[in-house]
């Protein structure tokens, strides 16, 4: 024991000598160096107490038996010092490859990390082939702690098997592919790097952000003893004391119930564990169902997954051998599988990237039960609501690009808003994984509320809920990007008369959810408000319901729907609120149905104006119309008169061009009482007001009639 200290920090005395501009080569240092390294390299003792210099661990002895005994190339990278310094050309040698195996009996010591190699080492290369640059000092932990495989690995094995297209054929050449341990960077990083399994056709959470100046291993982690900062933790959350304190923790931006447990306001490493279960259960029953073999698990033994002979659903010792390791692999239960592991072998995956894990463990429970013909996972939830889905669109939208544009930033970065505040302007920043707590909040102490009084909408005005300052930072975004003022503007530049077609006319976009403006009604002027015609202001509703934070959880943005049933009979869902109808007996919308919801009406009008455009297109311009709700921009030519987008019809060249001014105006409202799926309840006169003037300013004669205008 002693000779491997003394090993050790004679590598110790290598580092510093190297690092102040010496040369010396690897050699075991004599007992009175040893003594003087003692007192003269600093954190010896605190890197003493960590797992690097754990000189009994199986990660530096697992070869000590081998003939000759030495760490292989492949390993010695993460499980000797030499291999690690061979891997990053320290030694003159090749970087990014280890060309010998490495001396049994080292541990990861100074030099590893403080040498000239490493200190000017940024980019990191990941087991998918993909490589990530500017990690700092992160980057010497990452290059390690990245794990063995990733989803490439195994695609390549469902493929070299000849099964790519036969998810649910077993092969004994298939064998458990291990992610291998402590993959934490793979996990930090998420989908930007690849390492668990990521089924086609899902959206994967990318690197998690965590607050300033706790975002990087160094910043959690003392780089010497490896523990994590726990006293440092506290600050931002209320009852840490211990490591275990931190399984607990649960902050605003994670409200969904992940493990549709009903429970959510458990720590999200207790969501995982619930998740973990699941997954363990649906491998089993897939292995008997369809692999035709019982899969058990044994986390102590390699390589884990194991035939389970007596069917008991745990792997005994005896069943716990080599020879005994699991041979039905399908390409479906090797992919959940291994996400299984990827999730275990990172005990601090709740911290690292909780959503991905969360992702990635979804995922594979869905597609083990769409093989065994079993729908749904109940009440669990895969993703965040809006403002916290990662994997959304209005998120991932310019990851290709790498640049989120300055006009986009405000609403589509975590930091477009507060820098807005800020500094009246916008810049363009990198993509955000999502909004983040610094978005709204002004620090993490009190969680105060960055100030803001007096928004600015796109017609020019200047609006605000005076009693509601949370508020008003609901409405900076959303509020949408155009007004009947630019609308007007195109109008005018184009010169023509209202119902002829210019070439200089195109669909402008409104923008999505835009409930503040619809909310402020003619105040904001968001919907195109026809000349000669009045309209509703601000919808009032009851004091202490009368603001986006009074009616929607500001957190999990759902409607507070409990709150409602008082004034308006049983709401047990959002479902219910379309029923709403209060006071009036007028038939807005010509159905003859003057007791149904103010949210039927509205839908029954959009429908009408639909149709009245797909007319007036017909007589106007003769080239017909049609409308794609999930295709930007939205208006196509309808080719062969079927009244929908069919998949062959949405390119740009299909884009519909034929605009005049009034169909332009139409189309705009059209867009705008569909992207604000609330519009009924933030301001049901208003909406369905602009409905039926763009019905009377495109539809055919008698078009409005029977009809009832707020």
């Amino acid at each position: 024991m002693k000779r491997k200290l003394y090993i050790a920090v004679g590598l110790l005395l290598v580092a510093a000598t190297m690092a102040a501009g010496g040369s010396v080569a690897l050699a075991q240092t004599a007992r009175p160096a040893a003594d003087q390294a003692h007192e003269q390299v600093p954190f010896l003792s605190q890197w003493m107490s960590s797992g690097h210099a754990d000189t009994n661990a199986m990660a530096f002895n697992d070869w000590n038996d081998t003939n000759p005994p030495a760490v292989p190339a492949d390993c010695a990278r993460c499980h000797s010092t030499p291999g690690y310094m061979d891997y990053l050309g320290a030694d003159g040698s090749q970087p990014r490859s280890v060309e010998k195996p490495a001396p049994i009996g080292t541990v990861i010591t100074c030099i590893a990390c403080h040498n000239q190699q490493a200190i000017l080492l940024t980019n990191v290369r990941f087991p998918s082939g993909i490589e990530k640059g500017d990690l700092g000092n992160s980057s010497r932990c990452a290059e390690c702690h990245q794990g063995r495989a990733s989803k490439v690995q195994v695609d390549q094995a469902i493929d070299k098997a000849g099964l790519k297209d036969s998810p649910d054929t077993a092969n004994t050449s298939l064998r458990f592919i291990n992610i291998h341990y402590f993959a934490a960077a793979a996990t930090l990083y998420g989908s930007e790097v690849k390492g668990g399994y990521e089924y086609e056709g899902h959206a994967y959470q990318p690197r998690f952000r965590h607050v300033e100046g706790y975002d990087t291993c160094a910043n959690c982690h003392d780089t010497h003893t490896l523990q994590l900062k726990i006293g440092e933790c506290a600050g931002c959350h209320d009852g840490v004391a211990t490591k275990e304190d931190l399984k607990k923790i649960r902050m605003n931006g994670s409200l969904a119930d992940y493990d549709g447990d009903g429970n959510t306001s458990e720590g999200i490493f207790f969501e995982i564990a619930t998740l973990q279960e699941n997954l363990s259960n649906a491998m089993k029953s897939y292995s008997v169902t369809v692999a035709g073999k019982a899969i058990g698990y044994n986390p102590d033994a390699y390589p884990y997954f194991f035939n389970d002979l007596n069917g008991n659903g745990t792997i005994e010792a005896s069943e716990a051998t080599s020879a005994n390791a699991y041979n039905g692999f399908t390409p479906r239960l090797l992919k959940a599988a291994y996400n299984y592991q990827t999730s275990l072998k990172d005990p601090g995956a709740f911290a690292h990237n909780a959503k991905y894990i969360i992702e990635l463990l979804y995922d594979s429970v869905g597609d083990l039960q769409g093989a065994l013909g079993q729908t749904g996972l109940g009440e669990a939830q895969r993703n965040d609501p809006g403002h916290f889905d990662a994997t959304a669109e209005p998120f991932r939208h310019w990851d290709v690009e790498g640049e989120v544009p300055a006009d986009c930033v405000r609403c589509h970065t975590s930091e477009g808003l507060p820098f807005f505040l800020e500094n009246g302007v916008t810049i363009a920043m990198d993509p955000a994984e999502s909004m983040k707590c610094t978005t709204c909040h002004a620090n993490q102490q009190d969680w105060a509320l960055i100030p803001e009084t007096a928004v600015p909408f796109p017609s020019g005005a200047t609006l605000s809920f005076p009693d509601s300052m949370p508020s008003n930072l609901c409405i900076n975004c959303h509020q949408g990007r155009e007004s009947k003022v630019s609308v007007d503007t195109a109008i005018q530049s184009a010169g023509v008369g209202a119902n002829e077609v210019s070439p200089s006319l195109a669909f402008r976009n409104p923008h999505y959810f835009a409930a503040g403006a619809t909310l402020f009604g003619t105040e904001a002027k968001g919907a195109y408000e026809f000349d000669g015609k009045q309209y509703k202001g601000r919808f009032m509703h009851v004091p202490s319901y009368d603001t986006c934070v009074e009616c929607h959880d500001p957190h999990r943005l759902n409607v507070r729907t409990e709150q409602c049933s008082s004034c308006h009979g049983p709401i047990n869902s959002e479902q219910d609120l379309f029923n709403i109808r209060l006071g009036s007996t007028a038939d807005f919308d010509g159905d003859g149905d003057t007791t149904e919801g103010v949210a039927m009406e509205v839908e029954t009008m959009r429908e009408k104006l639909l149709a009245a455009i797909q007319g007036y297109t017909s007589r106007t311009t003769g080239v017909n119309i049609a409308y794609s709700s999930l295709n930007y921009p939205y208006w196509y030519v309808d080719a062969n008169g079927n009244g929908e987008v069919d998949a062959d019809e949405v390119n740009a060249a299909g884009r519909y061009a034929q605009w005049t001014p009034n169909l332009l105006r139409a189309a705009y409202n059209y867009q705008w009482a569909t992207k604000d799926p609330g519009a009924f309840a933030h301001n049901g006169d208003y909406i369905l007001q602009v409905l039926y003037d763009s019905i009377q300013a495109v539809g055919s004669k008698g078009a409005v009639a029977g009809m009832t205008r707020p």
